[in-house]
């Protein structure tokens, strides 16, 4: 009968010294460190083949969706700001107004 078998069996201590075993090993680079250096234009031109292969793989929206993205931003940040305003003036009034009820109860 297994250890894992019977609930009530709590599993052995680790047997290994911590930084022994598998997770304590470096992990797998996906550049080996055999091959030979290379400079900084050497990086910097795979560098630039990468995101030009990356910028080909993107899914560009079309004119028609841009036109109409912006045009539902543009809507949506005009009826907020109209929104923010409107708020803003209504308790700017209420606290004026609480002001002044303030001073006639109390005569000032």
């Amino acid at each position: 009968m297994a250890e894992t078998d019977n609930p009530e069996v709590l599993p052995s201590p680790r047997a290994t010294p911590f930084g022994e075993g598998t997770e304590g090993r470096g992990t797998r680079r996906e550049r080996g460190l055999s091959s030979p250096r290379v400079g900084p234009l050497g990086r910097l031109s795979q560098f630039i083949r990468d995101v030009r292969g990356e910028l080909k793989r993107v899914s560009w929206p079309s004119a028609k969706e841009v036109k109409n993205t912006t045009i539902i931003t543009l809507i949506a940040v005009i009826f907020f700001a109209a929104y923010l305003f409107a708020v803003d003036q209504a308790l700017a009034r209420m606290i004026l107004g609480l002001t002044w009820l303030v001073n006639k109860i109390l005569g000032v």
